[in-house]
């Protein structure tokens, strides 16, 4: 492990459960060089872009590689903080809020972080799990919807670690949360005590991260949780059907995503007339590039610049207690069968 990564992770007295966290990922700079590095791996991943390599490969490499790191590093740059990358800092504290959490129910175990893409790596995290008595894990990727192409490339690189040890630990993973009682509920806290400071605007968008449309006609489940999340949160928030929408952001390439998207349905909705809305973000449980820089920078100028008046980007669930408490039942949920209590313990 990275010993930078190493010095984040919350600490106990050894490993023999682990609970581990994980996060699509983030560059460590907001630089060309260290996009490049990022994106080389996110991009690289054959689930993430589902098309034959032999043509997928060249675009990678002579095109987006070459061009994109820059743009985008400008845009990390905007939203980059004292302690680093929004979506670094907020995952190491729902980490160590977790272990807290889980402790004070009487469980002993490691909860620990790790990146699908960049660092501190699944691999090297799972090693010092490994030093440090690992006998039983449990995979939590905090992708709330289930998508082959972010949930499913955990499971790959959990796979990839541990079928070169020669003592598997016992394994366990979250594939999905999308439905579960304490994370709509913390979504709608944010969402009333945002409106309770800011005011209510005409309309609330639920913008989910978008995915090809291909791949749910192969029979990925992500549309159909994105929107069962979306409906769940507005019946909790006592939402007519003309009050709120889910809509889907951050194409990419020519192929057909996700519809509505959410950028365009802004532009509709400022030149129809609705003077403000209010934009949550559902999908993603930490603020990230796509949160504060596409929704409340980008989407913000496209909304006021068709004419409407009043935008709010209401934040994710980050480290708000709530988020933490419903991490922590899932996680309890999922133990349940292990022998993780103190009291049981020698």
């Amino acid at each position: 492990m990275d010993p930078r990564s190493a010095a984040e992770q919350p600490r106990g007295s050894g490993a023999a459960t682990g609970v581990l966290l994980v996060q699509l990922g983030t560059p460590d700079a907001p630089t060309a060089p260290a996009l490049r590095r990022y994106l080389r791996e996110f991009l690289g991943d054959p689930r993430v872009v589902e098309l034959p390599r032999l043509a997928w490969t060249p675009i990678l490499y002579g095109f987006v590689l070459p061009l994109r790191p820059a743009r985008s590093a400008r845009k990390y740059a905007a939203i980059w903080t004292d302690e680093g990358s929004p979506l670094l800092v907020y995952t190491r504290r729902q980490a160590k809020l977790l272990r807290g959490a889980i402790g004070e129910r009487g469980h002993e175990v490691e909860v620990v972080f790790a990146m699908r893409y960049g660092t501190p790596s699944i691999a090297s995290v799972l090693r010092e799990l490994r030093a440090r008595g690992l006998e039983r894990l449990l995979v939590v990727p905090l992708y709330p919807q289930y998508s082959a192409s972010t949930t499913a490339t955990v499971f790959d690189a959990i796979a990839r670690e541990l079928r070169g040890w020669r003592v598997q630990p016992a394994l366990r993973f979250v594939r999905d949360f999308h439905d579960d009682d304490r994370y709509i509920e913390a979504l709608a806290r944010r969402v009333r005590a945002h409106r309770e400071r800011e005011g209510c605007a005409e309309r609330l968008l639920m913008s989910f991260h978008g995915v090809p449309r291909r791949v749910v006609a192969l029979g990925d489940p992500y549309e159909s949780q994105c929107r069962a999340t979306a409906a769940r949160l507005a019946q909790r928030l006592g939402l007519a059907d003309d009050q709120w929408m889910a809509t889907f952001q951050s194409r990419f390439g020519p192929a057909e995503w996700l519809q509505p998207y959410t950028a365009p349905t802004l532009v509709e909705l400022a030149r129809r007339g609705v003077a403000s809305v209010d934009v949550v973000c559902p999908g993603f449980v930490a603020d990230c590039l796509e949160t504060l820089e596409e929704i409340s920078i980008e989407a913000r100028q496209s909304f006021l610049d068709a004419g409407g008046r009043s935008f709010s980007y209401i934040a994710a669930l980050n480290d708000s207690p709530s988020f933490i408490d419903a991490l922590a039942s899932i996680v309890e949920r999922n133990l349940q069968g292990w022998t993780t209590s103190r009291a049981s313990r020698p």
